[in-house]
C-alpha cells in the first residue's frame, strides 16, 4: 500500500479533473445529464482509480486499477473530441486538455509497466 497523493500521475490527473470541471461549466444546460456528466465522470475516474489501486494489498491489484484509470483517460479523450466537434470547447482549450490527458496516459502506461515488472508469479 502507498499514499496515492505521492504519485505525480495522481497529482496531474486530479489537476486535469479540476480543469475539465471548469471547462465544462460553459457546456449547454441540455448537456448536463449527458456529455457534461460523462466527461466529468470519466475525468474524475482517473485519479479515483489510482487512489483505489494504491489501497490494495497486491501489485497485481494495483496494476488492475491503473488499467481502469487508463481506460477512463481514453474515455476522457474521446469526450473532449466530441465536445470540440460540437463546438462546446475552443480549439485552444481542447488542445490544452487533450495534451494533459495524453501526458497522463503516458505516465499511466509507464507506471503500469513498472508495477507489472515488480510482480512475480
Amino acid at each position: 500500500m502507498q499514499n496515492f497523493k505521492d504519485l505525480k500521475v495522481w497529482e496531474k490527473a486530479h489537476s486535469s479533473t479540476l480543469k475539465v470541471y471548469e471547462a465544462s461549466r460553459t457546456f449547454p444546460k441540455a448537456e448536463i445529464y449527458s456529455l457534461t456528466n460523462q466527461l466529468r465522470r470519466a475525468a474524475s475516474s482517473i485519479p479515483a482509480n489510482i487512489a483505489e489501486g494504491c489501497g490494495k494489498n497486491s501489485q497485481s491489484e494495483f496494476a488492475h486499477f491503473l488499467n481502469i484509470a487508463l481506460g477512463s483517460a481514453n474515455d476522457s479523450e474521446y469526450f473532449l473530441i466530441l465536445a470540440k466537434d460540437l463546438l462546446y470547447l475552443t480549439n485552444e482549450k481542447f488542445i490544452d486538455l487533450s495534451t494533459i490527458i495524453n501526458e497522463i496516459k503516458a505516465m499511466l502506461i509507464s507506471l503500469i509497466g513498472k508495477v507489472r515488472s515488480g510482480i512475480t508469479t
